[in-house]
């Protein structure tokens, strides 16, 4: 696979979130007659002013040599302004943020209750350093190096260039690279004054797995630039012939949607009711769907995503949303407006709770009411975490089971408070707990005498914002996720964005005719964004309807109560296309898209066993004489001494799959580097 380098990400807060083997910020630069092979790469930018965080996590697959990956950036960076991070975070933007399949059953019509409808979105899933300058390396005095540090396993270099062929110079004399065709896309940049981050990375401290992938530590950098923006005609070079990439771009921003200024827009249908079978082939039918919304729209970006980042509904695990302490890893700890309010959330806390099982009292205390009073008085307990933090070491623990075991006196004051020993290890907490037991009062027992109370009390330490029932700092970000696929020709400037107005869609949610909403819809400044790509599944009542006024159309959960996760579609470039649209959704949504209806495309493999039974049959009509001569000169099977091996190419044919093994990096210049062909077909 070709090394790839990108144009520079100017100021933009977004995030390319791609399948294997694509969009790729930034280029791999190697030893002459090396391959790399750049296997996913995703990108978060948070952007709030001028201020741009931009974060990377790249794979490699390659030879054990040392590597560089070069990312043109508007400013010179210091140590100060570039860390490494957890590779979960990019997964947790991406899941977040992905399309969702959910079910509903209809509710009985004769019951009492209205399902989920005015509820919002609730529903059941589908499991599915220093600084200097000199005349660069190799003796070139067109570049200049600005700055070295070290970071995590990466070796940094800043480089600047006064004209277009100082960065191609410094790198071939350096051992690397570049294609015939890139110097007039390096111009403009290099003569806007562009500086180049270089990260060397050294393989002998990078861990790899069976398969010889890589997962490089996450690269984060910050600076300032008056241009949100997205070069990407540096990576129209690596188009392959023929091809197209996916470019998934998510934006966060405090309380702003984005879109394209110069591009068209379009929004991704949304509330579609979909056939059961989709279940098993979600991947398919969203990539059906987002070809025939490009095919209506040519050229567009399709929005797919805007909605609070700190809240979602449904949401694809029980900890979907992003958290503060999230956010200020991804650059929320550099953006002067939000850092306060987002570490404010992000401090240490801890939740305490009556366990729901195990409360006991003697004769004439409800344990039901002690339960009820100590969960009312829960915020008093949880400050101890607070109050104690001073004087417990790092580490301290706050989380676990106490039993409490408490004396009721007749007046309903609390009397001796006692914790049995273990359960959590921290006295200072458990000191303070006590004290603040204390504090309360219970309804007077009935009879003479105090009253014996045990209770245990289950602590958990979070976030202050994973247990606060008001907006969090995090929900006050807008998570913007845009959806570009294009060829070589396809994009011919740079993707500039821009603020847009607060757009919902995508909910359980009726309008005054009983209907549910439709589309997208964007509103004033002052509204919300609630808009997501999600699809449903519904269930009609099979039961028996035994009243003479029946309601229908109230749509809830399961009826035996099972309550799975949405089933989002995720790294959708190698997903088999070109399936019918109209076979995997209902009539109404025929309608609603303007497409044909249809009989339900085969499954990839279904397709792959009736061509090999088709060819089956045809060999043994037309090849019996054949197969009786080549059995006489054929070695015997897994003999001592032979061996034997087998390679079909119908074991990928009938599958559409596009040869994105072999696509280059979207925002990437490739270098002149060969690299091997692979062709890769997956399910979303």
């Amino acid at each position: 696979m070709s090394i790839a380098l990108t144009a520079s990400l100017a100021a933009g807060a977004i995030s390319l979130i791609p399948t294997p083997s694509h969009a790729f910020c930034g280029f791999y630069v190697a030893g002459a007659d090396a391959e790399l092979f750049n296997d996913a790469t995703v990108v978060v930018l948070m952007r709030d002013g001028k201020r741009t965080v931009l974060s990377m996590q790249n794979a490699y697959r390659g030879p054990p040599e040392a590597f560089a990956m070069v990312v043109p950036v508007p400013v010179v960076l210091s140590e100060d302004d570039v860390k490494v991070l957890r590779p979960e975070l990019f997964d947790r933007v991406e899941t977040l943020s992905s399309p969702r399949l959910v079910e509903y059953w209809e509710q009985d019509p004769c019951g009492d209750g209205y399902g989920v409808a005015g509820l919002g979105l609730i529903g059941t899933g589908r499991g599915g350093g220093g600084t200097g300058s000199g005349y660069g390396f190799g003796g070139v005095p067109t570049v200049t190096v600005e700055a070295e540090f070290e970071v995590g396993e990466y070796e940094v270099v800043i480089l600047s260039a006064t004209e277009s062929t100082g960065l191609d110079t410094w790198l071939r004399d350096n051992g690397y690279s570049i294609p015939a065709g890139a110097e007039p896309v390096l111009r403009p940049y290099v003569e806007a004054g562009s500086k180049f981050f270089v990260a060397k990375v050294d393989p002998a401290r990078v861990q790899f797995d069976d398969q010889g992938r890589a997962m490089l530590s996450p690269l984060r950098m910050h600076y300032d630039s008056e241009e949100f923006s997205l070069p990407v005609r540096l990576g129209l070079i690596n188009a392959p012939e023929g091809g197209k990439q996916d470019l998934i771009v998510h934006i966060l921003a405090p309380r702003t949607r984005y879109e394209l200024a110069n591009y068209p827009n379009a929004f991704i249908p949304t509330n579609l009711d979909v056939k059961a079978e989709t279940a098993e082939r979600f991947g398919e039918f969203y990539v059906s769907l987002f070809d025939h919304t490009l095919e209506k729209n040519p050229g567009a970006v399709i929005t797919e995503y805007a909605w609070s980042a700190g809240s979602c509904d449904p949401c694809p695990g029980p900890e979907a949303a992003l958290t503060s302490k999230e956010l200020l890893e991804l650059g929320g700890d550099v953006l002067d407006s939000q850092s306060r309010a987002l570490r404010a959330d992000a401090r240490p806390s801890m939740t305490v709770r009556p366990a729901s099982k195990g409360v006991e009292a003697d004769a004439g205390v409800d344990p039901m009411v002690v339960r009820r009073i100590v969960r009312a008085h829960a915020r008093e307990l949880e400050s101890c975490r607070e109050s104690v933090a001073a004087k417990v070491p790092p580490g301290a623990e706050f989380s676990g089971t106490l039993d409490l075991e408490f004396t009721v006196e007749s007046s309903g004051k609390v009397g001796d408070v006692h914790l049995a020993e273990g359960g959590v290890d921290n006295q200072p907490l458990r000191d303070c707990l006590s004290g603040r037991m204390r504090r309360l009062k219970f309804p007077k027992p009935k009879g003479k005498g105090p009253a014996t109370v045990r209770l245990p009390l289950v602590l958990r330490e979070t976030e202050a914002s994973a247990m606060s029932f008001s907006p969090t700092a995090a929900s006050k970000f807008v998570l913007t996720r845009l959806h570009a696929r294009y060829d070589g020709k396809g994009l011919g400037e740079d993707l500039v964005f821009e603020s847009a107005g607060p757009v919902t869609g995508g909910r359980e949610w009726m309008d005054m005719d009983g209907e549910i909403e439709q589309g997208a819809k964007v509103g004033d400044a002052y509204g919300v964004n609630n808009f997501q790509g999600r699809y449903v599944i519904r269930h009609e009542w099979t039961g028996a309807i035994e009243c003479e006024e029946p309601h229908r159309g109230w749509w809830g959960g399961p009826p035996e109560g099972a309550q799975d996760e949405p089933k989002v579609a995720k790294q959708l470039a190698t997903t088999t296309r070109g399936a019918s649209l109209g076979s995997f959704v209902t009539a109404a949504s025929v309608e609603t898209l303007g497409v044909e209806a249809s009989a339900a495309s085969p499954k990839p493999e279904a397709q792959a066993d009736a061509a090999e039974d088709k060819d089956g049959e045809a060999e043994k009509a037309e090849g019996a004489p054949e197969k009786a001569a080549e059995a006489k000169e054929a070695p015997a099977k897994d003999a001592p001494g032979s061996c034997a091996c087998a390679s079909s190419k119908g074991d990928l044919a009938g599958r559409g799959a596009l040869d994105l093994g072999a696509a280059l990096s979207i925002l990437g210049l490739s270098l002149g580097l060969r690299r091997r062909r692979r062709v890769r077909v997956t399910s979303g």
